[in-house]
């Protein structure tokens, strides 16, 4: 059961393996199936959850049920319902990218499920990028200066009214889905902001500094 009074919930996915660290403090960590061959006696692992059709061993614990191989949501989105159900404000996904790119591009919808089911923070770490999904208001972000910062409409066109800190300014900007607008901009600054009027932005920070 989730601590009282912790919102937060860490998803581990059967991606490419996360090789950095994973704070767990004040958070209920939930480990999908394959994920437990690169998590476990790294991270406290809360629940298991999945088909286990990728694993050849029992996890520890040992999941609360087994779902069938054949079924029509992923373990992730299975472990999204898990947090929601939990009444999660607050879901960041660890080992979401690398290896099948259907199942990446199926992880970002993991984010688009939480973001619509009313989660405030809905984020993914890979390897390389942190990945996160708005929807209306005002963002930001603590950076270095020269980091590579894309935004990108999700599930349709996306207004941005303003941005800062960034080099190229996003002022009354619509951002069409299905175009490129919004890859490859820089920060200009040790922090920026955007204001998001309509639609869902995707929010993707390199770690490297161009």
């Amino acid at each position: 059961m989730m601590p009282k009074a912790c919102k937060r919930v860490v998803i581990l996915l059967n991606g490419e393996p996360y090789r950095g660290e994973i704070p767990a403090e004040n958070a209920y960590v939930i480990c999908c199936d394959g994920a437990y061959a690169w998590a476990k006696g790294r991270v406290r692992i809360d629940e298991n959850l999945g088909d286990y059709d990728s694993l050849s061993e029992v996890p520890d614990p040992a999941p609360l049920h087994k779902f069938p191989s054949e079924k029509d949501e992923t373990d992730g989105e299975l472990a999204v319902d898990r947090a929601l159900e939990l009444g999660a404000a607050d879901i960041t996904f660890y080992g979401g990218g690398g290896k099948r790119e259907d199942h990446f591009l199926g992880n970002l919808h993991l984010l688009f499920k939480a973001k619509r089911a009313g989660v405030a923070t809905a984020m993914m770490k890979t390897n390389g990028v942190d990945i996160y999904l708005f929807d209306e208001g005002e963002h930001g972000f603590s950076c270095r200066k020269g980091q590579t910062v894309s935004l990108l409409p999700f599930g349709g066109d996306a207004h941005i009214m303003e941005s800062w800190g960034l080099k190229y300014p996003m002022h009354d900007l619509w951002l069409r889905y299905g175009s490129t607008r919004g890859i490859s901009n820089l920060t200009a600054a040790e922090e920026f902001s955007f204001c998001v009027e309509r639609g869902y932005v995707l929010v993707i920070i390199n770690e490297e500094v161009a």
